[in-house]
């Protein structure tokens, strides 16, 4: 990770930590680096969630790169998938996705995407750093080089006609839940749903620049639950403000996470012949319920770090097909660079029209295990994940729990904080484990 740019992109609250000029700065290099520098002209394509900034955003990036001289194409409000999607196949040199996806309206965020509509290289995200404090210096167009704005909306419009094409079954008569989190969703979701001829039933789609993900969408699962339930629908899919994740609610209002899906969906591929590998790829913060599940039907699996970026990496390196997180990223690499909201929720139509059983009877073979997770807040994260007593007092948890349970002691990415998990047949149990490694960190003095 960079100064300014994390995992997911740079994100901030709106002209406080991500402000217009950083938006500038980061269209003037882009529009030279894939333009100028190498003697063409950029082609550049631009999406954004319903923040009110996003519109700010949006302008700024414009101008910074049509003042390099590219051309920018604008898709409007649409999802951070679609862009991805729209870069590799319109052939763009790159994409740019402003949202900041889960977060609440007043943060912000710049997602970069290169051509192959896969996130940006960590040594082009380096040199926009450089630009962005001063280190380099980029010309500015003149004359018949200056760029100019396309409005692109037929590319949110061909990705929506890409998602209807992904269904091999029509949805006749399937009552299904929406819950767009009044996000990048809001106006997709329902076309495609009712394209494909289903009851569509859609909550929080009245976006205002104020409400996105504001007590709805997969971060507040339950108004779904409630919904689903309330109306007597078969199915149910919650999506994140830019619809890069995916949440699903059975017919009884069960919560259906992204680990399940894994599960539901490997299952089905390897049924089929199409499990590449027999294996599925998660992160280390999948319940090891999803584990335990996944041996009994002789799927196995692969662990990566915490975020989708590592996940399709590894995708990548291994042809592993399927993988995600258990926040509701999904990557299906046949079809997609990124985790896609909408496109999972189609998959997971997929497997219930085909084998005929209801949502909650796919998901029922995978049982989460009780977790308890607490963060530490500590004065040097490398110190007190290195310490060997800590390091000991992991190891006597992980013995103790053998293969009833287990233990996971990580840094956060983004605060002064480790973040100590454990796993077990109780919560009590999670609990006793969990605060025997924080007496240790506390007694070697590590807390800040």
């Amino acid at each position: 990770m960079g100064k300014y740019f994390g995992t997911d992109g740079f994100r901030g609250e709106a002209n406080k930590d991500l402000n217009f000029e950083h938006a500038i700065k980061i269209g003037r290099f882009l529009g030279w680096y894939y333009g100028a520098r190498l003697g063409k002209k950029a082609k550049i394509v631009i999406g954004k969630d319903t923040r009110r900034s996003s519109y700010m955003f949006e302008y700024a990036l414009c101008t910074g790169l049509m003042a390099s001289g590219a051309d920018a194409y604008i898709m409007h409000v649409t999802t951070t998938p679609s862009v991805a999607y729209i870069a590799r196949v319109d052939d763009f040199d790159c994409g740019i996705m402003i949202s900041a996806s889960h977060n609440p309206y007043y943060d912000n965020g710049i997602k970069l995407l290169n051509g192959d509509g896969e996130k940006m290289d960590e040594e082009t995200i380096l040199k926009v750093e450089d630009y962005i404090d001063g280190k380099l210096e980029v010309p500015v167009a003149e004359r018949a080089d200056i760029g100019r704005t396309i409005d692109y909306v037929a590319g949110r419009n061909r990705y929506i006609g890409h998602l209807i094409s992904m269904s091999k079954y029509s949805f006749k008569d399937v009552k299904v839940g929406l819950d767009v989190a009044n996000g990048s969703a809001w106006q997709i979701a329902k076309g495609v749903y009712d394209a494909l001829g289903a009851k569509t039933y859609v909550m929080s789609d009245a976006p205002d620049g104020y409400n996105i993900n504001t007590d709805c969408g997969s971060t507040h699962i339950e108004h779904l639950q409630k919904f689903v339930v309330d109306n007597g629908l078969d199915i149910g899919f919650a999506f994140d403000g830019d619809a890069d994740r995916c949440l699903c609610v059975d017919e009884k209002g069960n919560v259906v996470t992204g680990d399940h899906t894994l599960y539901i969906y490997g299952l089905y591929m390897k049924e089929r012949g199409k499990l590449l590998n027999n294996k599925v790829v998660t992160t280390v913060m999948s319940n090891f319920g999803l584990y335990k599940a996944l041996d009994k039907v002789g799927i196995e699996y692969e662990k990566t770090k915490v975020g989708d970026k590592y996940v399709y990496e590894n995708m990548v390196q291994t042809g592993n097909r399927i993988g995600g997180e258990q926040s509701g990223h999904t990557i299906f690499l046949k079809y997609e660079t990124t985790g896609d909201g909408i496109l999972t929720s189609l998959k997971l139509m997929e497997v219930m029209l085909a084998k005929e059983k209801p949502m909650s009877e796919l998901a029922a073979p995978v049982v989460f295990y009780p977790q308890v997770l607490k963060n530490v807040r500590v004065k040097s994260k490398p110190d007190a994940q290195n310490d060997p007593d800590v390091q000991k007092a992991v190891a006597d948890v992980a013995e103790a729990l053998g293969d009833t349970g287990r233990i996971l002691v990580r840094e956060s990415g983004t605060e002064p904080v480790i973040r100590v998990m454990v796993e077990a047949g109780t919560k009590e149990i999670c609990e006793k484990y969990v605060d025997s490694v924080i007496d240790v960190i506390t007694a070697k003095g590590h807390l800040a």
